[in-house]
């Protein structure tokens, strides 16, 4: 028996003997964890499906438009120049991704990570209804090419497909727009034939994934399960099974065949002479965690890469227990501590700490979207040119202002010298009319007295205003004639 598990503790649940991939059919999951992903679930296909023809004064809530490097994020318009932002989100988002994988597992790949909900809770339930629950797939697979095996294929790829279009399609929404997507698909091919040729791409690789590569995908492509191997540490919650009360394990016997395995009478008749049998764990050993993993491991062997945190195998082991008279939780989330230590699940001061931080870097990103100005500029003094003398009493330097609009309306936009005694200057129309979600630029002049510069190079803080209120301020440099 120990040879036996220590084999199987040796080998991938996805690869066989020979090195081929090893098809996994998942027995399907019951209970009541399994509703409530369900509940989770529909509402992240509401949140998906819905999203993009959301709208806020007529801009989508979000669109990541990567062709023309404009991004919507809850009706806030983000340009190349508060890309600054997108790079401290994307610390936080990795910081954030380390402290909550130490402190909660791989509780968001089981919960909400697209993958596992659209695997398990769309594709996963019509191949479900299409061909059966796992035995009955294994048993159509394995047959002959009759009528209904092709009949059931046909139906169950039909429907993958068709799936994988909508999908692909809702994912482009994220990208080009709504009205984009619904112009490529209206209009003939030959208008649109970049976009056409990305929606086949897409519904290819979202029809393979799921079709074909499914728990391939978080077992060897997703890098966020081999990060877990360095991230978690004993204390880190995890679904895990409770080694010290389920072992040793023992198949299950009625009362009446245990008493008999019990027996240490001589001569009744019955039995024979034996030793009294071994305290068994309340593991009966019966597998139903490892028939319902969508990756097909055995989650008794302890915490694996393969693991998603799926919490199929606590369904299933707590049927099995209350079928039995034992009490549920033999697999549970828990940490290795808690399991050793025979602690209860808590809210460790660990976890407290990490949460914070996690509040913390929310917070802080969510200030910077907040207090992020609605137009921003790039002051530039023209190169090549030093200043210029107006008059015996006057220097001025040229600039060129570029300016971006992030708002739903045009801005008149005016610049006003901060600092007293000195103008600006515009070249041509003022004030520099700028489009909604547009960009804009200008040419204008600082004008100082020579009695205000007191060294070669002086900063100048100018201000962009609309009408009497002031929008933005932007620093630059002044030069002047060197003082005596």
């Amino acid at each position: 028996m120990m040879e036996a598990e220590e084999v199987f503790r040796d080998r991938l649940a996805t690869v066989n003997e020979q090195g081929k991939r090893n098809w996994i059919y998942a027995k399907r999951p019951k209970g009541r964890l399994y509703n409530i992903r369900s509940i989770v679930s529909w509402c992240f296909f509401i949140a998906f499906f819905s999203l993009p023809f959301v709208q806020i004064n007529g801009r989508p809530l979000f669109l990541f438009d990567v062709t023309e490097s404009r991004f919507i994020l809850f009706g806030a318009v983000f340009w190349p120049q508060d890309f600054f932002i997108f790079g401290l989100a994307m610390v936080a988002f990795i910081l954030f991704i380390i402290l909550f994988t130490m402190a909660f597992g791989r509780l968001f790949c089981g919960w909400v990570c697209p993958q596992t909900v659209f695997m398990e809770m769309l594709f996963r339930k019509i191949e479900y209804w299409v061909e059966g629950d796992a035995p009955a797939q294994r048993l159509l697979n394995n047959g002959p090419w009759n009528g209904e095996k092709i009949r059931k294929k046909a139906v169950k790829h039909a429907l993958f497909f068709a799936l994988s279009v909508i999908i692909a399609n809702t994912f482009l929404s994220y990208i080009i727009g709504v009205k984009e997507l619904q112009a490529i698909v209206t209009a003939p091919v030959s208008e649109h034939p970049g976009g056409f040729a990305a929606m086949i791409i897409f519904s290819g690789v979202f029809y393979s994934v799921f079709a074909f590569f499914r728990e391939q995908i978080c077992t060897t492509i997703c890098p966020y399960g081999r990060l877990q191997s360095v991230l978690l540490d004993k204390n880190s919650v995890v679904v895990a099974y409770d080694y010290v009360r389920g072992e040793p394990r023992g198949k299950f016997k009625k009362k009446k065949e245990t008493e008999k395995d019990n027996c240490n009478c001589i001569d009744c008749g019955d039995c024979k002479k034996k030793e009294p049998a071994p305290v068994l764990g309340d593991c009966i050993d019966c597998f139903q965690c490892v028939h319902v993993c969508p990756t097909g491991i055995d989650i008794r062997n302890g915490t694996q890469l393969e693991c998603i945190n799926c919490t199929a195998c606590m369904d299933a082991c707590d049927f099995m227990m209350e079928k039995t008279g034992r009490a549920k939780g033999l697999i549970r989330y828990a940490s290795e501590n808690g399991i050793a230590e025979k602690k209860p699940l808590r809210f460790t001061a660990r976890m407290k700490t990490y949460t914070t931080v996690l509040l913390l870097i929310t917070g802080a990103i969510t200030f910077l979207l907040i207090s992020r100005k609605p137009v921003s500029g790039t002051i530039i003094r023209t190169a090549g040119m030093l200043y210029q003398e107006r008059g015996k009493d006057s220097i001025s330097n040229l600039y060129r202002i570029k300016l971006v609009n992030k708002t739903v309306a045009d801005v008149p936009l005016t610049l006003r010298l901060e600092e007293s005694g000195g103008k600006v200057e515009l070249v041509g129309h003022s004030p520099i009319h700028i489009k909604a979600e547009g960009q804009g630029e200008g040419t204008f002049f600082v004008v100082l007295p020579r009695s205000a510069i007191e060294k070669r190079k002086t900063t100048l803080t100018i201000g962009l205003y609309e009408g009497e209120r002031r929008l933005e301020q932007k620093q630059t440099t002044f030069l002047g004639p060197a003082s005596r």
